[in-house]
């Protein structure tokens, strides 16, 4: 169902064109096991986050997530990089979507307690190229923060 996803991404279809809705979640999945392979620690409790995120996000079984996000694994695996990946899936996500997105990658990003200077920066990539200002991912990030310090 999702092999066709970065051939439309990526493909001749123009950028107006939007996504289905399980298309642009596998998308943003996508980005998110992107930010959480960005130090090279790619673990089962990155895997587990990151399923729990997507159940969440749109109300998934585990099971649904766990497929999503091993779609969105093979996907990220294969996707060029990411500038030309992160604006393809900017041409066609609402801009309303993009802060809610930086959120989520937030809370992969800090998902093990610590920041990485690698997924730092890859965040602020994704941010800029999705159109979403620093001051915008700085609020996503200090909400992400202090929701998980409130727990």
């Amino acid at each position: 169902m999702f092999r066709s996803l970065l051939p439309r991404l990526l493909g001749d279809d123009p950028p107006e064109t939007t996504l289905s809705h399980d298309d642009a979640e596998v998308a943003i999945a996508a980005l998110m096991v992107r930010i959480a392979r960005a130090d090279n620690h790619y673990g089962k409790d990155e895997r587990t986050h990151i399923d729990a995120l997507l159940a969440r996000r749109r109300s998934l079984s585990a099971a649904d997530a766990a497929d999503r996000r091993a779609a969105a694994e093979m996907i990220e695996a294969e996707a060029p990089d990411t500038v030309r990946f992160t604006r393809a899936i900017k041409d066609r996500i609402a801009l309303e979507e993009r802060a809610e997105i930086i959120g989520a990658l937030w809370e992969i990003a800090l998902a093990d307690g610590t920041r990485s200077a690698d997924e730092d920066a890859m965040i602020r990539l994704v941010a800029s190229l999705l159109g979403v200002s620093d001051v915008e991912s700085a609020q996503q990030r200090q909400q992400v923060a202090g929701a998980a310090s409130g727990r």
